[in-house]
């Protein structure tokens, strides 16, 4: 596959990804364009695992790592795919909150009801 097209492939599924909430910067930023080329053309679009399964994970780790604003990136664009509703990710906290920590889990409940917010007013 060209690099072309790989790059057409992952800014689909990049859109995909994050419901159209992500703006990709023009080609030729090397950061960007090799995110698009393997991160969202090469692993985004395997269906090994799924793109809820995908999602979790990455939560998961996001929250670990105490970072609110893609926390609440990822959880919005969940909410928005229909990857889960806001029962679940609240759940999804409760369960972080006991391999993270409270304090860091405490943390992302202002982005999570944003996100939850967002995704509803959006719907």
């Amino acid at each position: 596959m060209s690099d072309k097209t790989r790059r057409e492939k992952g800014l689909e599924k990049i859109r995909d990804v994050y419901a159209g909430d992500v703006e990709v910067p023009p080609e030729g930023y090397a950061f960007t364009d090799v995110m698009l080329e393997q991160l969202f053309a090469e692993l985004w679009t395997r269906e090994t695992l799924s793109m809820r399964d995908k999602r979790i994970l990455l939560i998961g780790i996001i929250a670990e790592k105490g970072e609110p604003a893609t926390f609440k990136i990822q959880l919005k664009a969940s909410l928005k795919r229909g990857e889960m509703n806001a029962e679940e990710a609240r759940e999804l906290l409760l369960f972080i909150a006991q391999y993270a920590g409270y304090p860091r889990a405490a943390s992302l409940l202002g982005p999570l009801e944003e996100a939850i917010a967002e995704a509803a007013k959006e719907a």
